[in-house]
């Protein structure tokens, strides 16, 4: 195992291992324990009581955080007609069809959330080789699919955040930046808790938050106490 810098080990002396926290003692110790010479993203980790090979224990969706993730997405919307106007008015970076198949073809990745309305989902579908591996491909369930365009990208831009269980049963969600006042950093993390909460599978037996923990970028991880969210 590699050896963690003197930093790491500084802030790890800070957190007791044993106990679980509470939200606000939580964040009040990542913003202690962030000691990188940049604005820490903070992110909330859930080990999650459910089987992802089973598809009724699926879990993916998106939310908008209250007060956002502190970082300002770049959106690309396929979509044609008033749909393109639409995205255009909504304040969209890149609005097009063909052409931004093409560039995505060629390497091109200046973007980082993609918006489609359903009618142009049969030619951005042939980008599934490149944009599935990096979770970039749009899908209904996170809104990125959809006729709803000035809505999704005024989500997207107000700080919206995907979360979707992977193969070890876990989710990862961007929670905001350590700069962030504790009192933002709390109401956004607590919204994340009671979204998971809310889109536990019925499927799910026992233990549905078997672990959660929140972590600054490169700062150790701190157990949280979510037994009054149950």
């Amino acid at each position: 195992m590699a050896k963690r810098g003197k930093k790491y080990q500084d802030a790890q002396k800070l957190i007791d291992r044993s106990k679980a926290y509470e939200a606000e003692e939580a964040v009040s110790l990542v913003k202690e324990t962030a000691k990188a010479n940049f604005d820490e993203t903070v992110e909330v980790a859930f080990r999650l009581g459910v089987d992802p090979k089973k598809a009724d224990q699926q879990i993916r969706g998106a939310m908008v955080l209250p007060h956002g993730t502190g970082k300002t997405q770049r959106v690309l919307v396929f979509a044609k007609g008033e749909k393109a106007k639409e995205a255009e008015a909504a304040g969209a970076d890149y609005v097009g069809e063909a052409e931004y198949i093409e560039k995505i073809n060629q390497g091109w990745f200046d973007f980082d959330v993609i918006v489609a309305t359903p009618d142009m989902m049969a030619e951005v579908g042939k980008l599934g080789r490149v944009l599935g591996p990096r979770g970039l491909m749009p899908n209904p369930k996170t809104g990125t699919v959809t006729f709803e365009v000035e809505k999704a990208v005024n989500d997207i831009k107000a700080g919206q955040v995907e979360y979707r269980v992977d193969k070890q049963s876990n989710v990862h969600v961007p929670v905001g930046k350590v700069s962030f006042e504790t009192e933002k950093l709390v109401e956004n993390l607590e919204a994340i808790i009671e979204q998971i909460i809310k889109v536990k599978p019925q499927a799910s037996k026992g233990t549905y938050l078997k672990n959660v923990s929140i972590a600054s970028t490169m700062g150790p991880g701190i157990k949280l106490d979510v037994s009054n969210y149950k």
